[in-house]
């Protein structure tokens, strides 16, 4: 392991600055989301530092290009690309039964933002749909594959945002409130810490742990739900605290390889380090709210979103 100090990383950290010295030869991630943004640059770095990757992607096509750029700029063999929409359950059950072997790694990266009200199949709100029930029916379905590492992990992105709601058990799916697409974001991004608390607590015996974060804010196709005219005065408003992609993706990939952190779970962390917890986030980016880390909120949420996926399936039959 290389001498380092983690107290240096911060915010201008790069993902390549925080594998630099690692060597992730023989160990397997799976990251979501890969086709675009922090994503590409979070496989780029695991990649880079000699992990098996696959890009768990929408748009096969587009995830070819990034896998072959991958390869290009870091000399190693392209990442599989493997298609997943984690919006239908059906896809993310056959993701999940075509993959063999252990996994060390699942970045679970992909994500929506203040979309329009849309409801899948199912009738579940989209943004909790994608953002959370997504992603954790894909760990539900390769949990046999990450207890079958040695010392998996699980990092799962969620977002500032999340300080504007916890997570509504009561109204889910906006059935008896108007939708507002920032409420519906906010608690898809609770849900996404309380998942990691939960596994923390559930899988800690399968030496699985799972820790969330926050990228930081980046410019990318994450935002473009939003008006445009918003979207240009955030820019200009917010240029010296914006990150680049390769920052952004630093934190998710410290989760995902730090040995400094092996056995830690069920925690979030911002610009390379846990958050503190606050009563609110007052500068839009920092900090953790107690709901988010609530234990009795990360059971419940846990047996909901089983109970959720076990209607969906029976549906399906």
């Amino acid at each position: 392991m290389p001498d380092r100090d983690l107290a240096a990383f911060g915010a201008h950290t790069t993902a390549a600055e925080v594998v630099a010295g690692l060597d992730l030869r023989g160990r397997t991630a799976v990251v979501t989301g890969a086709a675009s943004g922090i994503g590409v640059e979070t496989a780029r770095a695991l990649a880079g530092a000699g992990a098996t990757v696959t890009l768990a992607v929408r748009d096969v096509e587009a995830g070819q290009r990034v896998a072959a750029d991958i390869a290009r700029t870091t000399g190693r063999t392209a990442p599989d690309v493997a298609e997943l929409h984690l919006d239908r359950p059906a896809s993310v059950e056959a993701f999940a039964a075509s993959w063999s072997g252990p996994l060390d790694v699942l970045v679970a990266n992909a994500g929506v933002m203040d979309s329009p009200e849309s409801y899948t199949s199912a009738g579940w709100e989209t943004q909790f749909a994608t953002n959370h029930l997504g992603h954790f029916a894909l760990a539900l379905g390769l949990h046999e594959a990450l207890a079958a590492a040695s010392g998996a992990r699980i990092v799962s992105l969620s977002s500032s945002g999340h300080g504007s709601s916890p997570v509504v058990f009561e109204d889910l799916f906006f059935r008896r409130r108007p939708y507002e697409p920032g409420l519906a974001y906010a608690q898809s991004k609770t849900a996404n810490v309380l998942f990691a608390v939960e596994v923390g607590r559930r899988w800690a015996a399968d030496g699985i742990t799972a820790n969330a974060c926050m990228p930081g804010g980046i410019w990318t196709g994450l935002q473009k739900h939003w008006d445009p005219e918003v979207l240009a005065a955030t820019k200009v408003s917010a240029a010296d605290v914006v990150k680049s992609p390769e920052q952004g993706a630093a934190t998710s990939v410290l989760l995902a390889t730090a040995p400094e952190l092996d056995g830690v779970s069920g925690r979030y962390f911002e610009d390379c380090h846990e958050a503190a917890v606050v009563d609110r986030i007052t500068d839009g980016l920092h900090g953790v709210l107690p709901w988010a880390l609530d234990p009795a909120a990360a059971e419940r949420l846990w047996d909901v979103s089983v109970a959720l996926l076990d209607a969906e399936a029976r549906a399906r039959r």
